[in-house]
């Protein structure tokens, strides 16, 4: 339940925070680093990769092209949020699947194959996406300031 409750706290999070903010804050670089944009498409993005190798599958081209285009400020809002809600249910509906029997069994992430397991990477799509709604979070309250 606590990964659920993970989701489901980032969709609160991030309707609040991010509410009436404009296209060019969206993609505007705070201090010449990431844009909301970036950590709003990264969400999205990492949570679809992790639950991929969750699933113990490697990525697909799609996946890997969605990767290098994070930084493209080729997105709305609306989309992003929407895009990010569809990666978390896809990843819950996942994880409705998973057995207690299963949260040891062996899994590899990236090319490198780093070992992992699947508890490993059910913490892991937790605190990452947490993290960067922190990140989003706090962009967001900056550029309400600016």
């Amino acid at each position: 339940m606590p990964a659920f409750f993970s989701f489901q706290q980032v969709r609160e999070d991030l309707a609040k925070h991010t509410a009436e903010i404009s296209r060019d804050q969206l993609w505007s670089a705070m201090a010449g680093k990431h844009s909301l944009g970036y950590h709003l498409k990264h969400i999205a993005g990492s949570v679809d990769r992790l639950t991929t190798y969750l699933a113990g599958r490697q990525l697909s081209l799609a996946q890997l092209e969605f990767l290098q285009a994070e930084h493209n400020s080729d997105s709305g809002l609306s989309d992003l949020l929407a895009l990010i809600h569809k990666q978390l249910h896809a990843s819950e509906q996942l994880l409705i699947q998973v057995s207690p029997e299963s949260l040891y069994a062996p899994r590899v992430v990236g090319r490198s194959h780093l070992p992992t397991t699947v508890l490993g990477l059910i913490v892991h799509v937790c605190e990452h996406t947490q993290r960067h709604l922190g990140q989003a979070i706090l962009i967001a309250k900056l550029l309400r300031r600016a």
